[in-house]
């Protein structure tokens, strides 16, 4: 029986209401002591509660005596098991001498075990690893129910010194999960990608029926033509979407470090290496997909061991002697002619056959000039938010200017062109002479794509537009234009009326 006793702040009087029930042998179960509250547990099932009321009634000072459901420390427990049993990853909560005191149900589910159960068993039975080293370390790898985990330890001190510790056990799988959403941006699905091209359109397609398929994608096309993009926007259409993406460039590390990222590495691999291990991106994306960017960039010795992973799905850890299988979806991308380099020898044929399944190729952005205004109009919108600015909107000058540029360096290019020029100018109108570009990216604005030239004329015509709408912002009249250039003012009047300029 739970008894509040709710009570005058005076002293003794707790003392009062014990004796009462010492003096009738009433089995006390617990008590706990408030301000103004006596919260009481008498474990008699033969004695009214009306019994118990009376006679503690009876004692100066009280004032009233219900029951409440539950005891203060009773209720903590339940609302601190409902939060731990919300949380995906095992906890467990031990004392100085390795004793569980508490476990989420991820813990008893991982040890197979109930919760109940596991309460005071010693952590170091467990699992691989004495207590000396679970106080000593803040984390390490362990196996633990035929499974690796790395801990995550906390310890807990009283009066300096350490008192017991509260346990993480984080799964490769969910540590995965924890980086992909780290790198994971908004607006990665296929739907949210800008497409306004016939080109663009049929890749679009085609990335919906990949997404369904889990087979291995090859995906090529220039520097900055968004390859992760699509990439990401596979995986989130597919049905791994909710497992993890985790994504390297091959082409950023060198061979000894690629390695151990893509595998990982066992205890003790080589020096400096990180105590316990470390678990690689295959590892980690299990159950999701991993993305190889620049896979063109890889070395045949890689080439080699990537080659048993994409036959058989299980590999070794630098250093390791188990054989380790993991489910992942792997995607590539490349901007190389990888048909070339297998003549060649510098990539491996039979690796390029498994790589490339399916396939898809994004088109430079200069054969897909009609989504230039729509991805103008997508990268000032966020370019405005970012530098915390009104987002202006684009004159067909400046709009014309932008989608005829050849665009060696792509969508990337383009964005930094769009972020520059907003971060310089505060305009409601951008207009030509508004669009900061370099050098070099004023000097393409004259070159010739070979590939897009369809007559002499159009050409001549498209060279001849682009020049007198750059001389006529610094020679803004006819005349002026026309004494500049050394050609009669009524010519130069014709010129840009045909050419829409004024």
């Amino acid at each position: 029986m739970r008894l509040d006793i709710y009570c005058q702040d005076r002293v003794g009087i707790t003392l009062e209401i014990l004796a009462v029930i010492d003096q009738r042998g009433w089995d006390l179960g617990c008590v706990e002591m408030y301000r103004h509250h006596a919260f009481i547990l008498i474990n008699e099932p033969s004695i009214t509660f009306a019994t118990v009321q009376k006679a503690l009634k009876a004692v100066e000072g009280v004032i009233s005596v219900t029951r409440p459901d539950l005891l203060p420390s009773e209720r903590r427990r339940k609302h601190l098991d409902a939060l731990l049993s919300k949380l995906p990853d095992p906890i467990v909560d031990i004392n100085a001498h390795g004793g569980i005191m508490a476990a989420n149900r991820a813990a008893a589910e991982a040890f197979a075990q109930q919760s109940e159960a596991l309460e005071g068993q010693n952590i170091s039975k467990l699992i691989d690893c004495s207590l000396d080293e679970i106080f000593k370390r803040n984390a390490m790898e362990v196996a633990c129910a035929g499974k690796l985990y790395l801990l995550d330890v906390t310890q807990v001190y009283s009066e300096s010194k350490v008192s017991g510790a509260v346990i993480v056990f984080r799964s490769p799988a969910r540590l995965g999960q924890e980086i992909a959403a780290m790198q994971a941006q908004k607006g990665e699905s296929i739907e949210s990608m800008i497409v306004k091209s016939q080109k663009m359109k049929t890749i679009v397609q085609q990335t919906r029926r990949f997404a369904a398929l889990d087979l291995a994608v090859l995906i090529r096309g220039e520097t900055g033509t968004g390859k992760e993009l699509l990439a990401r926007a596979l995986h989130e259409s597919g049905p791994r979407a909710k497992q993890p993406f985790l994504a390297i460039n091959c082409a950023t590390l060198p061979e000894n470090l690629l390695e151990s990222e893509l595998f990982g590495y066992a205890a003790g691999a080589f020096t400096g290496a990180q105590r316990g291990g470390k678990p690689g991106l295959v590892e980690l994306a299990d159950k999701g997909t991993i993305f190889l960017d620049e896979i063109g960039e890889m070395s045949v010795y890689l080439q080699a061991k990537l080659l048993r992973f994409v036959q058989e799905l299980t590999f070794r850890r630098i250093g390791g002697t188990s054989e380790m299988t993991v489910n992942v979806r792997i995607v590539c991308a490349t901007h190389k002619d990888l048909e070339q380099m297998t003549q060649s020898g510098h990539f491996r044929e039979d690796l390029f056959y498994r790589l490339n399944v399916l396939n898809l190729y994004l088109p430079p952005l200069r054969e897909r000039r009609e989504d230039v205004t729509a991805l103008v109009k997508h990268f000032a919108l966020n370019a405005s938010k970012q530098i915390n600015q009104h987002c202006p909107t684009f004159s067909k000058g400046a709009l014309a200017l932008l989608s005829r540029s050849p665009w060696p360096g792509n969508i990337r290019q383009l964005q930094n062109v769009i972020f520059r020029t907003l971060a310089l100018t505060d305009k409601k109108v951008i207009d030509t002479q508004d669009i900061c570009l370099t050098a070099n990216e004023e000097n393409n604005q004259h070159s010739v794509d070979i590939e897009q030239v369809a007559s002499l004329d159009e050409t001549v015509d498209e060279f001849e537009a682009n020049l007198l709408r750059t001389l006529f912002v610094q020679y803004p009249s006819t005349r002026k234009l026309a004494k500049r250039l050394d050609v009669s003012h009524t010519r130069i009047s014709r010129k840009l009326s045909k050419y829409g300029i004024i």
